[in-house]
C-alpha cells in the first residue's frame, strides 16, 4: 500500500472518530427526555431519509445482490444494533462508564476483520492495542463509575456487534465506496424503522427541549451518516488493524471538545492518558502488517 493511500486513509479515519467523538454526550443528553427505542429509531429514520436522498440525486446503481448480505450485517451493527444499545445503557450509566466498554471496540473491530479474511497482525500490535484499551479503561474508571451487570452486558453486546458492523462495512467500502456503504445499510433498514418510529413516536414530542432536539440532530447527521462516510473510507484505504486503533482517541477528543466549547476542566490524568494512548496508537499502526 502506498505511503499516499496510507496517509489518505489516516486522515479520513481520524476525521470519522473527531466526528463520533460527539456521539456519547448526545445520546445522554437525548435519552434523558426521548425513549432509547424511540430515539434510536428515529436517529435511523432521519439519517435514512437523508441517505435515500444523497443515492437518488447522484443516481447510484444498486448494489451486487451478492453485496445483500453484508449490507445487513452493517445495517444489523451500526444502524439498529449499537445505538439501540447504547441509548438503553445510557439511561442508568454515564459516558464514563460506557467509555470503558468503547475502548474495547478497535480490538473487536480488528478481530472480525480477521475472521473475514484479513491479514492477522503481528503479535506487538495486539500488544500496543490491549495497552491503548486499558489505558482508555483505566482513565474512564478514574472518572468514578457505578457497577451495572445488565448495563454492561448490554454495552458488551453493543460492542460486539458493532465491531462485527465496522469490519463488514471496511471490506464492502473497499469495493463501493465508504458513503456509498453507509447510505444503503441506511436505507435498507428504512422500510422496518421508519414503521416502528411512527408506532412509537411520543405523544409530547413538542415539549421536548432544545438540547434532546441538538442531540437527536447531531447523532442523525453526523454520527450516524456524516461520520460514517470518512471512517468507512478511513478503514478501506488505510486497513482495518491500524485504522481502527484509532477509536482508542476519541474519548479524550470528546472531553478536548468539552473543554473548548464548555469550557469543562482538563486534568493532568486526562492529557497524561490522551499522550499514552497515542504512543500505543502509533505502535500499533507500526506492527499492524
Amino acid at each position: 500500500m502506498g505511503m499516499d493511500m496510507r496517509l489518505k486513509g489516516w486522515s479520513s479515519g481520524l476525521l470519522g472518530v473527531l466526528i463520533f467523538s460527539g456521539t456519547l454526550p448526545a445520546t445522554r443528553v437525548a435519552v434523558a427526555t426521548f425513549d432509547p427505542i424511540f430515539f434510536t429509531l428515529a436517529r435511523a429514520v432521519i439519517a435514512g431519509v437523508l441517505a435515500a436522498l444523497i443515492l437518488l440525486a447522484l443516481r447510484q446503481p444498486r448494489p451486487a445482490r451478492s453485496d445483500s448480505r453484508a449490507l445487513l450485517v452493517v445495517a444489523l451493527g451500526v444502524v439498529v444494533g449499537f445505538p439501540l444499545l447504547l441509548a438503553l445503557a445510557l439511561r442508568h450509566v454515564s459516558a464514563a462508564h460506557a467509555t470503558v466498554f468503547v475502548g474495547l471496540l478497535p480490538m473487536a473491530t480488528v478481530m472480525f476483520g480477521v475472521l473475514h479474511g484479513d491479514k492477522n497482525p503481528r503479535g506487538l500490535f495486539w500488544l500496543f492495542s490491549l495497552s491503548g484499551s486499558l489505558v482508555v479503561a483505566g482513565f474512564a474508571m478514574g472518572q468514578g463509575i457505578g457497577v451495572s451487570l445488565f448495563d454492561d452486558l448490554l454495552m458488551l453486546v453493543a460492542v460486539i456487534v458493532c465491531g462485527l458492523g465496522y469490519a463488514e462495512g471496511a471490506r464492502l467500502a473497499r469495493r463501493m465506496g465508504g458513503w456509498q456503504v453507509i447510505c444503503w445499510a441506511l436505507v435498507l433498514a428504512l422500510p422496518l424503522m421508519l414503521p416502528l418510529c411512527l408506532w412509537t413516536l411520543p405523544g409530547n414530542l413538542q415539549q421536548a427541549a432544545w438540547p434532546a432536539w441538538l442531540g437527536l440532530g447531531y447523532v442523525s447527521l453526523f454520527s450516524m451518516l456524516i461520520g460514517f462516510f470518512f471512517w468507512y473510507r478511513g478503514l478501506a484505504l488505510g486497513g482495518i488493524a491500524p485504522i481502527s486503533q484509532l477509536q482508542l482517541l476519541q474519548p479524550f477528543f470528546g472531553l478536548g471538545l468539552a473543554a473548548v466549547l464548555l469550557g469543562e476542566h482538563v486534568s493532568a490524568m486526562m492529557v497524561t492518558s490522551a499522550l499514552a494512548v497515542a504512543l500505543c496508537v502509533v505502535g500499533a499502526r507500526r506492527f499492524a502488517s
